[in-house]
């Protein structure tokens, strides 16, 4: 099936592209998309907002940081650069101390994006339950309910931005702040499992059914340690007993290389946080951590022809069943990153990144 898409800006639709890349990322803070325009006829700013349609689902709400007209002896073209919504959280500062001793997070959220805008402040998505081992409780159904107890940090500082500080006060809470392809927000985890909806293959001798262009495995430990420990201190706050003025979780990483087969430790790489939040804060805090290193030890990459599968866009958290006979693989994986793209030399296609699934208990 041949891949619809178009692009919406300033209330008008462009659909002719000389080439265009267009990323998407669980762990990165702002996703980028650059697309080149033969000989526009409707006049393109910086700072308008665009949306990017594939296959009529919006893989893209953004803000147009740059634009370059060009010419040769070719002819004319237009170069547009820019970043989804996350980008003006990571550009927007904090304008004034705010005291947000006892704030919950959602309340903080609402507070620091009440200005913000493009952002649709009821539109945020507060995960259920993201850790699964959590019983609901009456009229306190999400994971957001059941850990974000009102939290110690006592202001908030000028100069700091937006982004950094939900950040930061998600990760006192085991979860990640990211931005989904449709422009919606996320506190929460990426999926831990589930069915999938995709399937990469790459068979040696039945090449039948094979789907992928090509393929790269990454295995880096220089981002991983064998012992993460998160401290924390309450000084001077008197709701709080002595026992939990000090506060410490630690987690020790008995994976290879800093463990062997046999449970010997082999390389002792200590890495060490802060978190003065409260007495919770250091045990979400490390889990959190753990999983993060889980994901940047063990990469897939793969590049398939075309958008889709079926009649999905390739979608970031969504499971992905892997048959690679190269790399001896049989599982699933989750997709945590995709980039579409199309050029002279490679045509149309996508680019994925796949990692583990999965939470630290």
């Amino acid at each position: 099936m041949r891949d619809e898409i178009y692009l919406i800006v300033d209330g008008k639709r462009i659909e002719n592209f000389l080439s265009y890349k267009l990323e998407a990322d669980i762990y990165t803070a702002d996703d980028a998309f650059s697309l080149e325009l033969a000989n526009p006829e409707i006049n393109i700013r910086t700072g308008l907002l665009c949306e990017l349609w594939v296959n009529n689902d919006r893989e893209l709400v953004g803000i147009i940081d740059r634009v370059m007209p060009s010419y040769n002896k070719q002819g004319r073209k237009l170069t547009i650069e820019g970043r989804d919504l996350c980008g003006l959280l990571v550009d927007s500062c904090c304008e004034e101390f705010i005291t947000v001793e006892g704030m919950r997070l959602k309340t903080l959220a609402e507070r620091l994006l009440k200005k913000i805008t493009f952002i649709n402040r009821n539109d945020i998505d507060y995960q259920e339950n993201i850790r699964g081992n959590l019983k609901k409780k009456k009229g306190r159904s999400s994971y957001l309910a059941l850990t974000d107890e009102a939290q110690n940090f006592s202001h908030i500082m000028p100069g700091q931005t937006i982004f950094e500080v939900l950040k930061i006060y998600a990760m006192s809470r085991g979860m990640i702040f990211y931005a989904l392809p449709s422009g919606k927000l996320v506190f929460g985890k990426p999926k831990d499992g589930g069915d999938p909806l995709f399937q990469l293959v790459n068979k040696i001798k039945d090449s039948s059914e094979n789907n992928v262009l090509s393929g790269a495995k990454i295995e880096d430990s220089s981002k991983c340690f064998s012992m993460v420990t998160v401290v924390g201190q309450q000084q001077g706050m008197d709701s709080i007993g002595p026992s939990t003025i000090n506060t410490k979780a630690a987690v020790e990483n008995k994976t290879w290389p800093f463990y062997d087969d046999k449970g010997k430790l082999r390389i002792y790489k200590p890495y060490v946080a802060i978190d003065n939040n409260d007495s919770r804060s250091p045990k979400l805090h490390v889990q959190m951590l753990i999983e993060k290193m889980r994901q940047e030890s063990f990469q897939l990459e793969y590049t398939v022809a075309g958008h889709s599968q079926g009649n999905r866009n390739w979608t970031i958290n969504e499971m992905c069943r892997v048959t690679d006979e190269v790399f001896e693989l049989e599982q699933s994986f989750l997709i945590y990153g995709r980039t579409f793209e199309l050029s002279k030399e490679k045509g149309v296609i996508t680019t994925l990144k796949l990692g583990y699934p999965g939470k630290v208990q």
